[in-house]
């Protein structure tokens, strides 16, 4: 993952926490990096190394430290670093996963050795739809219900996120219905 995914984590944690929590989790997880560079890409265990030490360091699970992360993917890195392009995704929680599927296509632009999921959306009723989730990282549900939950916030509108199925279950591909 790109060193922005790192550097978000450490905001996350030193927003809400302070720095010196930061200090703890980074000297817990091991990792001997001073410093995330956002365009340079770094290895997926860093990141997993990072969550499990937040875990265990705020007594929550890897899943809540996973979901808060990808809430504050969305409201805050995202909206400050990407905003324009948040923006263009649509106008509603509808809209925007509705466009979901082209939206790494652009990122991809500004990060050329990025790995992006893939997404596929199903309709399923006027209030809801299906978000199948195609990506080779493992164990990210909590990181997508995070970030599902923060499109429904960046929307004002409150979402319910229901894991379908997933690899956990045998299936090749996560899904989740968000209905609002």
């Amino acid at each position: 993952m790109y060193g922005l995914v790192n550097k978000a984590i450490q905001d996350l944690i030193t927003t809400n926490y302070g720095e010196e929590k930061w200090n703890t989790i980074k000297e817990r997880s091991q990792i001997d990096i001073d410093y995330f560079i956002s365009t340079e890409p770094y290895d997926d265990s860093v990141t997993y190394k990072l969550a499990i030490a937040a875990s265990e360091e705020l007594g929550v699970s890897v899943d809540e430290v996973l979901f808060s992360f990808g809430e504050w993917w969305i409201l805050k890195t995202s909206l400050q670093k990407y905003g324009g392009l948040m923006k263009a995704g649509g106008s509603s929680v509808k809209e925007f996963l509705s466009n979901l599927p082209a939206f790494h296509d652009r990122i991809m632009m500004i990060y050329p050795k990025l790995t992006p999921p893939e997404f596929k959306i199903e309709e399923e009723a006027e209030n809801s739809l299906i978000v199948h989730y195609f990506s080779k990282r493992e164990g990210l549900v909590g990181f997508m219900k995070g970030l599902l939950s923060g499109i429904g916030k960046m929307y004002e509108t409150p979402v319910e996120i229901e894991h379908i199925f997933g690899k956990s279950t045998g299936k090749e591909h996560e899904a989740f219905k968000v209905s609002w």
